[in-house]
């Protein structure tokens, strides 16, 4: 690959999502230190449930752990001001909304209701509510200058019983029916707020052509983030994409990589390479952008869950090499940069000769990677496939009690010590998570992660003592 320049002037936003394994506070101070130290110009806060709503909305607030607290949000704040880094809080507005509408008193509120993340846009009570949720976020962050409103992702827009009704009327688009919203929304924001500026996630409007995109009420009104997190995202389209925004009128635009939480849902140790692929890629596309379309910078996303219901992906401490080496990607101006080479500054999690103190977290990074590694063992996650259990002890044998107590014994020593070993592992990741994350974190990582490997061993384990593998197998 030939050398590539930095990414252009603008400003580079680590995105804290904090749906899912909230830090604490302390910890959390130290990560925005980091994030400071490796080139960072400021968060993108997405609190969800973790915000210290208040009133009617106080129902929003997370039931798993305590939410932060007025003092921690502004603390968040303060620190990040004291280490130079601006603080732009993002509160969802109509899609993702499932930590809203997953209450029972705010269900009629759903677009349609087996999908609990839109929101129906044709209730004031709806408007209401967001304008609210709005308002709180914005008073507690009294020194940003912007705000994100996020609109991606509206599943099923268009398919509730008053869209359809509205839908019927002749040259009414889904489209237009978000447009509608999101303009609504945004003007809301502006007349409360006239200095703060307003950012919305691009997808919803990559398909609508040039006059649908010039006449949306979005021009001047809001910066665009085109999100793509892809280590082969393809140069040509976005920069394509970004043309038909700022030939629109929609001139202030923002990026958005991943540094960790978009490989998979279910992730557990980030992949450094993937993501420093997804930025070399978005560096292709700086070099590629003709004179006359702005951009204010790049967004790097470590995304917690998927969604609000879904599995927590990889903890932040596995994700800090994976955003040292996407940052200094990004800086790095003429040559092609080698991520292993961040490990000097901010250790790799198999990384043994750097001081600890550059790495807050190091410690439970370097546990879930050997714990990982073992639950990934060909022994522990085939182990029903093996040869005694595929060839003396398959549902077979145990439902007729024909088994071999020889085979029974053999595979209950495998069982237990596998076992064994995780169990052993399992507690000290536990014990190191709880020092940086709630206690109920630890125990949903462990559930979600651990619990459903181990399972079938554990079944295996119960059915070789069902069998009684000191009787003879047959009478």
């Amino acid at each position: 690959m030939d050398a590539l320049p930095a990414w252009p002037k603008g400003k580079k936003l680590v995105h804290l999502d904090l749906k899912g394994a909230p830090p604490r506070m302390d910890y959390l101070h130290k990560l925005i230190g980091l994030f400071s130290g490796l080139g960072a110009d400021g968060l993108l806060v997405e609190y969800e449930d973790m915000f210290p709503y208040e009133g009617e909305l106080k129902v929003l607030q997370s039931t798993q752990h305590p939410p932060y607290s007025r003092e921690e949000v502004l603390s968040i704040q303060e620190v990040a001001k004291s280490q130079g880094l601006e603080v732009i809080p993002l509160v969802q507005t109509f899609g993702h909304m499932e930590f809203v509408l997953k209450h029972k008193s705010l269900w009629e509120l759903r677009e349609v209701g087996h999908c609990l993340g839109t929101l129906n846009p044709h209730r004031e009570e709806g408007v209401r509510l967001v304008k609210e949720m709005l308002r709180q976020v914005v008073e507690l962050h009294p020194g940003s200058t912007s705000l994100h409103i996020g609109a991606d992702e509206v599943y099923l827009l268009g398919e509730g019983e008053e869209s359809r009704r509205w839908l019927s009327t002749p040259g009414r688009t889904v489209q237009q029916l978000f447009l509608n919203h999101v303009t609504r929304v945004a003007k809301g924001v502006r007349e409360a707020w006239p200095n703060l500026n307003m950012i919305m996630w691009d997808d919803m409007l990559r398909g609508m052509d040039h006059d649908t995109l010039k006449g949306s009420g979005l021009v001047g009104l809001v910066q665009l983030m085109l999100w793509d997190y892809n280590p082969t995202l393809d140069v040509k389209n976005t920069v394509y994409l970004l043309e038909r925004y700022s030939g629109a009128g929609l001139s202030e635009l923002w990026a958005a990589s991943a540094f960790k939480g978009s490989t998979n849902v279910h992730t557990c140790v980030t992949s450094t390479q993937r993501h420093v692929n997804n930025h070399l890629q978005w560096l292709q596309v700086a070099a590629a952008l003709p004179e006359g379309i702005h951009m204010l910078g790049i967004a790097l996303t470590g995304w917690q869950r998927y969604d609000h219901l879904s599995v927590l992906c990889e903890l932040l401490p596995l994700a800090l090499p994976s955003l040292a080496s996407s940052l200094q990607t990004l800086t790095h101006v003429g040559c092609v940069f080698n991520p292993k080479s961040v490990c000097l500054s901010v250790p790799c999690p198999s990384s043994t000769t750097a001081d600890s103190v550059l790495f807050p977290g190091r410690r439970l990074a370097e546990l879930v990677v050997e714990l990982t590694a073992i639950l990934q063992s060909e022994e522990l996650r085939h182990f029903e496939d093996n040869m005694f259990v595929r060839g003396w002890f398959t549902p077979y044998h145990r439902q007729r009690k024909t088994v071999s107590p020889l085979i029974a014994q053999q595979l209950q020593s495998q069982a237990m010590t596998l076992l064994a070993l995780v169990e052993q592992r399992v507690a000290m990741v536990k014990k190191e998570m709880v020092r940086l994350y709630p206690a109920s974190t630890a125990q949903e990582w462990v559930e979600q992660h651990v619990s459903p490997v181990v399972a079938p061993l554990q079944r295996i384990l119960e059915d070789t003592r069902a069998t009684g593998i000191c009787s003879l197998p047959y009478e």
